[in-house]
């Protein structure tokens, strides 16, 4: 005697439970959530998960069960897909600054600003560029530059605002050529 092709093998109980009431499982899900998309999927899921990791077979109300898992599958999702909502932000709500990055208009723009930030710093007096250099480059705290360079940290927060209205005064100078 063989087994129709669409059918679960006989092993698998709740397999075959969730295949007969499959339109009866998304139902229960779709009237819990109101999603007829994530309802089926959720099904799915309950599905593999169990021809994955088969259920002990002597399951005494096995629609019991499926509804139990499928729900918490379902409950699954919603959260992980709140959790993602939280974390990226839809597109629509991105500045337009994000789209125009990649533009080539943009890369040349930026290359050039970063030119003309290099040769202010190459111009800066020696100790001034040092200390800009440390501090805003490779993150070094002002304490650890004061002490490095052997000034005091007064000295090494006069250098960085100096050097700081420098680049400034260059950024904005080459945005109104």
């Amino acid at each position: 005697m063989s087994t129709p092709p669409h059918s679960p093998p006989p092993a698998l109980p709740l397999v075959s439970s969730l295949v007969r009431h499959y339109e009866e499982l998304v139902d229960y899900l779709r009237r819990r959530f109101a999603s007829p998309g994530l309802a089926r999927e959720v099904v799915h899921d309950v599905c593999i998960r169990l021809l994955e990791r088969p259920a002990p077979a002597d399951v005494r109300q096995p629609m019991a069960l499926l509804r139990r898992m499928a729900h918490d599958a379902a409950v699954d999702r919603c959260r992980a897909e709140d959790l993602r909502r939280q974390w990226v932000e839809p597109r629509a709500e991105l500045p337009d600054a994000a789209y125009e990055g990649a533009g080539p208009v943009r890369q040349a723009v930026a290359t050039q600003e970063l030119e003309r930030l290099v040769e202010v710093i190459r111009a800066m007096p020696c100790r001034r560029r040092q200390v800009f250099i440390l501090h805003k480059i490779h993150d070094v705290p002002q304490a650890a530059v004061a002490r490095r360079m052997g000034i005091g940290l007064k000295a090494v927060e006069r250098h960085l605002r100096l050097a700081m209205v420098e680049c400034r005064q260059t950024l904005d100078a080459g945005a109104l050529t």
